[in-house]
């Protein structure tokens, strides 16, 4: 199966770039394969192929209906069933970001394997919840455009799609109380369906040989040192590490308190009676971050006051051996398709409970992430993989929030089962600098108008909370 990732932690990924694109893939953006001089000269003839980076196919919609309401745009639109370049994570996007999509997005794929055709699936429309803050550098570039949840449907070859403007949609006269006859919205301008291949990943290289790295994670680039040195300072995480090991709570005291090394502030130091045991991470080397696709340098701000939990929205039908793989594809999805500057959350865990770096700057540290449109100043976000509306999280699940958020907020002196206040950035819950208290581990519904993290994810944030309170001591 592609998508699988071969680390020091046990798990794969794979992918093919195979296929050649059809002519019905209008616009591509991909990074060409990595060259022979990417493996070393000494590598054996049964060396495993070439890992290979990804990909984004963007594919225009075109109407399926016609409404003379919307000056023949349409009321429906979609594309075509047809053969497309390999893919895994799929997603539409639309040119103004503040637009919303109402109506509804099915997608139906073809199994690249056994070439059969899935029923149809819905997307999640994801308006306009998450993001960077309306007046941050990331959100004014230009770059940034709407988006719907990602969906992750595996190894597909093959694609059909179409999108329905919602009827009785609330208009200036129905607000007033005026009855008129059931309105149609508009669909979004500019819309086309992003097909996202996460690329494979070589296996990690052993500590005496090089294997066969991709550029993005050849650990003498530029990029890449850049990325090692945001977690320098942690005990027994060398440069390059896949890996940051678990640590108990007295030796995580002892590593990022005693040692004048240690990349902490004033404020992270006066917290040492409350922190919470180090969690395993996966590093972003270790998930295959093409450190070449995100912006460069990192974006920082003073503290972290609260957690923010989401879901992905993006299925539950992956493995934990393809969460890699997800997550390389919900990266390229925000960077290259949405405009973001890295991936938006600071961390994501599997329903197997591994946690995993998100957005680059340092675990340790007060990275600024795209996650809570409104509230990414002095907070964190953390997506569990998947779709928690109706489907429960694992457990592993809930014990990686809570062993993550004990650890990182009593960094900074938060307790789990607290209360914090944050200025508002602006949304469409709280005006522009007004300050809202809210729960220390709060979920994305607590600071912007959205079903995230999904209603079965957010009912085990009180467990969350305990259990994350207890893991520092209180």
């Amino acid at each position: 199966m592609r998508g699988l990732l071969a680390t020091s932690i046990g798990v794969t990924c794979a992918a093919s770039l195979a296929l050649p694109l059809t002519p019905s893939a209008t616009a591509v953006t991909a990074r060409p394969a990595p060259t022979a001089e990417t493996a070393t000269a000494a590598a054996p003839a049964t060396s495993p192929a070439a890992p290979l980076p990804g990909s984004t196919q963007s594919l225009p919609l075109t109407p399926l209906t016609r409404d003379r309401a919307h000056a023949g745009a349409g009321a429906e639109q979609g594309v075509s069933r047809r053969d497309v370049r390999p893919f895994s994570l799929l997603g539409i996007v639309w040119n103004d970001p503040d637009a919303e999509l109402h109506g509804r997005v099915q997608v139906r794929t073809r199994d690249a394997k056994t070439r059969a055709w899935s029923g149809w699936q819905d997307v999640e429309t994801h308006n306009a919840d998450h993001g960077a803050d309306p007046d941050a550098a990331e959100r004014t570039s230009g770059r940034v455009r709407g988006a719907t949840a990602p969906l992750w449907v595996g190894d597909s070859d093959g694609v059909e799609l179409r999108v329905r403007s919602a009827t009785g949609h609330r208009t200036e006269d129905t607000a007033r109380g005026v009855r008129t006859a059931a309105s149609t919205a508009p669909l979004p301008t500019g819309l086309s369906l992003e097909l996202v291949d996460p690329g494979t990943v070589a296996p990690a290289p052993a500590p005496a040989t090089r294997a066969l790295t991709t550029r993005a994670t050849a650990p003498g680039t530029a990029a890449a040192a850049e990325a090692s040195a945001a977690n320098a300072g942690l005990s027994l995480v060398p440069s390059g590490a896949t890996e940051i090991p678990a640590l108990n709570r007295e030796a995580t005291e002892r590593d990022l308190l005693a040692h004048p090394g240690a990349p902490l502030s004033p404020a992270q130091r006066a917290a040492k009676p409350y922190i919470g045991p180090r969690p395993s991470i996966v590093t972003r080397r270790g998930w295959g971050a093409d450190e070449s696709l995100r912006e460069s340098g990192f974006r920082y701000t003073t503290t972290v006051k609260a957690a923010f939990v989401h879901h992905t929205a993006s299925g539950n039908n992956y493995t934990c051996a393809q969460a890699p793989s997800v997550i390389r594809g919900i990266y390229r999805y925000h960077v290259k398709s949405l405009g973001w500057r890295d991936i938006g959350y600071n961390f994501l865990v599997d329903k197997c409970g591994t946690l995993y770096e998100g957005r680059a700057g340092g675990v340790t540290k007060a990275v600024m992430g795209a996650h809570t449109l409104g509230f990414n100043s002095n907070s964190m976000g953390v997506a569990a993989i998947g779709t928690y509306t109706s489907v429960k999280p694992s457990a592993a699940t809930v014990k990686a929030i809570a062993s993550l958020t004990a650890w990182k907020l009593g960094l900074f002196g938060g307790n789990p089962n607290g209360k914090t206040y944050l200025k508002s950035g602006g949304g469409n819950l709280y005006a522009k600098g007004k300050n809202v208290r809210l729960n220390v581990i709060s979920g994305h519904r607590d600071g912007f108008a959205t079903e995230c993290p999904g209603r079965q994810l957010y009912g085990k944030l009180g467990s969350a909370r305990t259990t994350a309170a207890r893991y520092q001591g209180r």
